[in-house]
């Protein structure tokens, strides 16, 4: 059985602060890292946008047209996508009261599987895939002999 109910929104808005410091954590490192991995290019390409796709079943708006696992060259083109997702979320959130955070969310996922997920869930996901993902850059990083960058939350509560 699931508990329901959960992390509050002062909570939620303080992670998502933690979650545009450390995309644009590391997009500086991949930057100064000047890898041409396409792989670890793709995989950063791939939060950006699923931020955005996540975004998007929030405003009740199809997110098909995305592509979540596309190749990427243009770091500057990410970072763009990044700050609007930034800019976007802000705006979502501050409209957002307490009490819509477990109203569910009817959408669709890319291959066009009907689901239904609470708004609360909903930025969790965001929240902890983005996450995840950094991890994954970071070891990629190290593997090219190149500075990681912390990412960890408590950097950022440190600020």
């Amino acid at each position: 059985m699931r508990r329901r109910g959960g992390i509050e929104m002062k909570t939620i808005k303080c992670m998502m602060d933690h979650m545009y410091w450390a995309d644009g954590r590391i997009l500086d490192a991949l930057e100064e890292s000047e890898t041409k991995n396409k792989d670890l290019l793709k995989l950063v390409r791939h939060v950006a946008v699923a931020e955005r796709v996540w975004l998007s079943r929030l405003q009740g708006k199809d997110s098909a047209q995305y592509s979540l696992w596309e190749e990427a060259e243009d770091l500057t083109a990410i970072r763009t996508m990044f700050e609007e997702n930034a800019e976007q979320y802000r705006i979502y959130i501050e409209g957002l009261e307490e009490s819509e955070l477990d109203e569910m969310i009817d959408y669709a996922n890319q291959n066009g599987v009907p689901f239904r997920t609470s708004v609360r869930d909903i930025l969790l996901q965001v929240l902890l895939h983005g996450q995840y993902h950094r991890g994954q850059i970071n070891r990629a990083l190290r593997i090219e002999s190149a500075e990681p960058v912390q990412v960890d939350y408590i950097t950022f509560a440190r600020l």
